[in-house]
């Protein structure tokens, strides 16, 4: 069982995937927890009662260690096919539309074209720096 397409922060990617963006500033949405989280934050975040994974990724910046990103991304998109994932850093702008954009790359949309397709489907200021407009592009 995947998200409700309409949920908070749902997004559905083209394939028909849906993940769920957000910012851990916020509660936690009501209905069903994630199965897999996806948490991008200069320091260790919380424990979780579902499986989770900690990309070091400092506010406005980029992940400390990329091919750990790629590889957490990757398995996110794979396993939104069939499962609940979230993907969330402090606001859920920055670093989570910029995750998001990679996402839809792994799904198809041109890198050149994520971080628009990323600010139409999730929020208007997703990916908030140069340097994470040049990730997004440059990614895979």
């Amino acid at each position: 069982m995947t998200w409700p397409a309409d949920g908070p922060g749902v997004v559905t990617l083209p394939s028909g995937r849906l993940v769920r963006g957000r910012g851990l500033r916020r509660p936690l949405p009501s209905g069903p927890e994630p199965e897999l989280g996806v948490y991008l934050l200069g320091s260790e975040p919380a424990p979780t009662t579902w499986e989770a994974r900690w990309v070091r990724w400092p506010d406005f910046r980029l992940p400390s260690d990329r091919a750990q990103a790629a590889a957490v991304l990757g398995e996110a998109w794979r396993r939104a096919a069939t499962e609940r994932v979230e993907v969330a850093c402090w606001g859920g702008r920055g670093r989570t539309g910029t995750a998001l954009a990679c996402l839809a790359v792994l799904d198809g949309v041109d890198p050149a074209d994520a971080v628009e397709w990323v600010r139409e489907h999730y929020h208007r200021g997703a990916v908030e720096t140069p340097w994470q407009r040049r990730f997004v592009r440059r990614f895979l």
